[in-house]
């Protein structure tokens, strides 16, 4: 996790169709951003990108995510359970990209996951491990989030291909495993989970694909932070950019 971003609101711009949040048949209160200090306000200074535009990642290799994912509201819990996956022997689930629950598999047909403290509009979100390192190999594809509607059961989603967001893009170049489990490296992003889901693929003018899959501390609202290399990092500065879901 990094701290590289700004204080703002999610901006769609104006003419482009975004999915409408579901609203929950019980009423919870407003997710809040996992980082409760100050986050400073930066100003757009500009920059420039690689050079090269980064490809799409691909992620195919892994073990795929959770199926039949089934549930909702109950009392003042959400709960829903999910199908095994063949070669996994545990799996994670989170809520806007905050470790929510570990699911042992000892061959039940069916695993539950229990939210205990749900927030209005929150994204689930589960991966599957083929084992219980927690290794980079061994996280499998991130689900589709889930989302509570209106009739109190959850249900996919996302936001739709050719939704144009209007944010500010910053850079880090950490190594190491993302928030999500993946090394981090060219193409993959750090995003506001609240507002985008982890595995969302979206198009920045000058850098090219990214993939979310990272949260920062500073990561907040219309923030939205790519890798890059060493200096590249730096030379990028911060700039207000029309990102296009893809």
């Amino acid at each position: 996790m990094r701290t590289s971003a700004l204080l703002a609101a999610l901006i769609i711009t104006a003419g482009t169709v975004a999915a409408a949040p579901a609203s929950a048949a019980t009423t919870f209160p407003a997710c809040q951003h996992f980082y409760t200090g100050t986050i400073p306000d930066r100003p757009v200074t500009g920059g420039h990108g690689p050079g090269t535009l980064v490809p799409p990642v691909n992620v195919s290799g892994r073990l795929p995510a959770p199926s039949g994912v089934s549930g909702g509201v109950s009392g003042s819990t959400v709960t829903f359970t999910f199908k095994r996956v063949a070669g996994a022997v545990a799996y994670r689930a989170f809520r806007n990209g905050q470790a929510l629950q570990w699911i042992s598999d000892w061959g039940q047909p069916t695993l539950t996951v229990t939210d205990n403290s749900p927030c209005q509009n929150a994204n689930y979100q589960l991966y599957a491990m083929s084992d219980a390192s927690g290794s980079e190999p061994s996280i499998g594809q991130v689900s589709t989030s889930y989302r509570v509607g209106s009739d109190g059961k959850l249900a996919a989603w996302a936001l739709p291909k050719g939704t144009v967001l209007n944010y500010r893009v910053t850079s880090y170049n950490d190594s190491g495993q993302t928030a999500l489990g993946y090394n981090a490296g060219p193409g993959f992003c750090a995003v506001d989970a609240r507002n985008i889901p982890w595995g969302t693929r979206f198009t920045v003018p000058g850098y090219g694909n990214c993939y979310a899959a990272d949260i920062g501390s500073w990561i907040k609202d219309d923030i939205v932070d790519v890798w890059l290399p060493g200096s590249q990092a730096n030379d990028w500065g911060i700039q207000r950019l029309n990102l296009v879901v893809s």
